[in-house]
C-alpha cells in the first residue's frame, strides 16, 4: 500500500509540474496579437500573394483599415491525387479593421484553389476534400441559389480536378 501511495504522489508532483509549465505557454498565446500567429505572405504562391495584396489594399482603401490574415487562412492538401500538397487560400481567414463583411457575404465567402500553377476560386460556405475510389473530391457547401433555391436552402457540388484538362469537373445530378 506505502509504495501505491509513493507512486501516487510521484504521479500527482510530475502532472502538477506539467501544468506549471504549461502556463507560460499559455500566457504568452493570450498575450501576443493575432497577427503572430498569422501565416506569413511572403511564403505563398505569387497568385496567392496576388489576393492577398489586392484584399489588404481594398481594406487600406476603406477609411484606411487594417488588414490581417487569420490563423488557418492558407491550407495545404493534395487536391488532385498526385501525393502532392497544393494551396488553398481562404477569404473567411480575411478581416478588416474597418468592416466585418468586406470579403463575405450570405453567400459564403471565395476559397481559392492552387493546383500547380493554375487557379482557381469559389464562392463557398465550407468545404472539404475526400477520397471516393481513386479520386480525390473538392465537396463545398455553396449557395442555395445553385440549386434553384434561396440562401438557406441546402446545396453542395462535388468537384474532381482533371489533370489533363487542367479543370474542375462536376455535374448536375437529375432528380
Amino acid at each position: 500500500m506505502r509504495l501505491f501511495q509513493k507512486v501516487s504522489n510521484s504521479y500527482s508532483y510530475l502532472r502538477n509540474w506539467r501544468v506549471l509549465q504549461a502556463r507560460p505557454v499559455l500566457l504568452i498565446a493570450l498575450v501576443l496579437p493575432v497577427q503572430a500567429w498569422s501565416a506569413d505572405v511572403s511564403d505563398l504562391p505569387a497568385p496567392l500573394q496576388k489576393i492577398v495584396n489586392e484584399a489588404a489594399q481594398t481594406c487600406a482603401e476603406f477609411d484606411n483599415g487594417e488588414f490581417a490574415l487569420d490563423w488557418g487562412s492558407v491550407q495545404r492538401a493534395d487536391l488532385d491525387g498526385d501525393l502532392q500538397s497544393d494551396w488553398i487560400l481562404n477569404d473567411s481567414g480575411f478581416s478588416c479593421s474597418n468592416a466585418a463583411s468586406l470579403y463575405c457575404g450570405t453567400g459564403g465567402c471565395m476559397s481559392h484553389f492552387l493546383i500547380g500553377e493554375n487557379l482557381n476560386s469559389l464562392l463557398n460556405q465550407g468545404w472539404e476534400v475526400v477520397t471516393f475510389g481513386p479520386h480525390r473530391v473538392l465537396l463545398a457547401d455553396v449557395h442555395g441559389s445553385d440549386c434553384g433555391g434561396i440562401n438557406p436552402t441546402p446545396c453542395t457540388v462535388a468537384s474532381i480536378w482533371d489533370p489533363e484538362e487542367r479543370v474542375w469537373r462536376s455535374t448536375t445530378a437529375n432528380w
